[in-house]
């Protein structure tokens, strides 16, 4: 533990919030803006990919509904507000755009929710809340893009309409590896739990047997 952890932990952050029930896995905005090199928004995940594609199959094989976001835009943003005047490379996601696509090997089933927003949280202006509740969900397991972006605000949103949120590290990624830590530190310090690839894998299959 380093000398940060014992600072956090003495002040009382860091306690964990156990496991939900019935959890869905939140696959958020895993799109080509992020895979392809010529995008402004390339962030070099290649490998968080493939950790993506694993935790759906075993989702996918344990029952466990898996919800998708993605990020559309009418031309021009009129439908984006200031977060779209903030960020240009936002343009990448204006509608019919290819760069805003999900990638080849990591495809939303024809019966999963796909979940289209304009904003970083999945739950902003969405009705994500309401559908979980409907479905008896009480936990989020969170992968996706950006750690800082996207999957940040989605954990927090979480937390704050009242389902457990579980952050796999692994599946998520940035433009940098110091801000994607950063975040995964305070994300685990106050509103989220980490769990691990393995530990992802593990919980699925119980709730499977």
């Amino acid at each position: 533990m380093t000398a940060l952890d014992a600072d956090y932990a003495q002040a009382g952050f860091n306690k964990s919030l156990g496991f939900g029930e019935r959890p869905v896995l939140l696959v958020i905005d895993f799109v080509m803006a992020y895979l392809d090199e010529d995008s402004p928004l390339y962030a070099s995940v290649e490998a968080e990919l493939k950790v993506n594609e694993k935790l759906v199959r075993a989702a996918r094989d344990a029952d466990i509904p898996v919800i998708w976001t993605n990020v559309e835009y009418e031309p021009g943003g009129a439908n984006g507000g200031h977060f779209y005047r903030k960020i240009d490379a936002l343009k990448v996601f204006d509608r019919g755009s290819p760069l805003g696509a999900f990638p080849p090997s990591l495809q939303p089933a024809p019966d999963e929710r796909v979940v289209t927003k304009q904003y970083p949280s999945a739950f902003f202006d969405t009705g994500l809340a309401e559908t979980l509740r409907e479905m008896g969900v009480d936990c989020c397991v969170i992968t996706g893009l950006s750690t800082s972006g996207c999957v940040r605000a989605s954990a927090l949103d979480a937390l704050q309409y009242g389902f457990i949120p579980l952050v796999v590290p692994e599946a998520c990624g940035d433009r940098d590896q110091a801000v994607h830590d950063a975040n995964i530190f305070d994300l685990k310090a106050k509103y989220a739990d980490m769990l691990s690839v393995d530990e992802t894998l593990a919980y699925f299959s119980r709730l499977s047997a």
